[in-house]
């Protein structure tokens, strides 16, 4: 009987083959199971032998040139792994797209869960704890803020000067290359960011996509971050714009949802107070945070729209990406109600 191939996404039998000459068990039969959530790389969890890896791989379509390059993430684990920031430990790369079709990597399995939706037992009915769940994001990104990216090898990883600067030109020209629509309000906030840019005052290392659904909370207590995944975006470059992303889409009590759709805010703290908290891990002061969230928004939204123009050519079979006609003007929307409260 031939093995699995997962619709052509992970061909089980060349995967153990190349998999028995560099793990434990050899011999053995993997059980791979897809792992669902995330519409952009593709994750399997292996189980063979009483370990447990997840293999993470590019996706079908890749959505834009830059993006996807496993040998980036896998220079950037390697390199967090002398620091003590939360992430899925680095265990191989195969560079080799005869094995599965594309190049990929294997990580460590991190015992954990995403705060997105229902809370397992006991953070589900403890609003301490949910609140612990809040500041312990705030921590994380201390401790990734903190790193001192060269003294970990990652000189050239990014390019930091200008960074801030760059951001408007660099998301308004991705944009051009599939733009299908005109967009209410996206022009006068890119000149708004433009106008209102303020000074880079910190050059870190930055994940570029912090928010709820690529952290995995431990199962246990105390309240920790068991790790920060999906890595890809992570450059050199401006520490408050990953603060901006995570507290763009963070509801203070009374607020409408944000584009978090699934999740549960009760319990958890005000922007305020997380504000205040990073100040006091980083000794950083926070100024013009409604720029920062409105610049990640920005950017979010015209990533999105590279995934919505596919939908519409008949390239990306995305079923929520469908509903991206209605939700990418509402980001615009409110990344310019950002913008005027600034």
């Amino acid at each position: 009987m031939n093995a699995p191939d997962h619709n052509g996404l992970c061909n089980e039998a060349r995967l153990t083959a190349w998999l028995d000459l560099r793990l434990p068990g050899q011999g053995g039969q993997f059980v791979v199971t897809p792992i669902t959530g995330g519409s952009s790389n593709l994750l399997f969890r292996l189980e063979r032998a009483g370990h447990s890896y997840v293999l993470r791989r590019p996706p079908r379509e890749r959505y834009d040139p830059t993006s996807h390059d496993t040998s980036r993430e896998v220079r950037l684990l390697s390199a967090l792994g002398r620091t003590d920031v939360p992430h899925p430990r680095f265990v191989l790369e195969c560079a080799d797209s005869e094995v599965i079709g594309v190049p990929f990597l294997i990580m460590g399995f991190v015992d954990g869960f995403s705060p997105i939706g229902r809370l397992p037992v006991p953070f589900q009915d403890d609003p301490g704890l949910r609140r612990r769940i809040g500041m312990s994001l705030i921590v994380g990104l201390a401790k990734l803020h903190a790193v001192d990216w060269r003294g970990i090898g990652l000189e050239g990883f990014g390019k930091p000067d200008g960074f801030l600067e760059r951001q408007v030109d660099r998301w308004m020209a991705q944009l051009a290359r599939y733009c299908t629509r005109d967009i209410p309000h996206l022009d006068s906030l890119a000149q708004w960011l433009v106008d209102n840019r303020p000074e880079q005052v910190r050059t870190g290392l930055m994940h570029g996509d912090y928010s709820f659904p690529n952290v995995m909370v431990a199962r246990d207590l105390p309240v920790r971050l068991a790790a920060i995944v999906d890595w890809e975006s992570c450059t050199i470059g401006d520490p408050l714009l990953d603060l901006g992303h995570l507290l763009a889409g963070w509801c203070d009590p009374g607020e409408t949802r944000t584009y978090l759709r699934d999740a549960d805010w009760c319990g958890m703290p005000t922007r305020a107070e997380m504000i205040e908290h990073y100040q006091q891990l980083t000794g950083v002061r926070v100024e013009a945070i409604e720029y920062y969230r409105a610049l990640a928004l920005f950017k979010l939204a015209i990533i999105l729209e590279g995934a919505y123009s596919r939908i519409l050519k008949g390239q990306n079979d995305y079923a929520p990406h469908r509903t991206l006609e209605v939700r990418i003007p509402q980001f615009i929307k409110q990344a310019w109600g950002f913008a005027q409260a600034a």
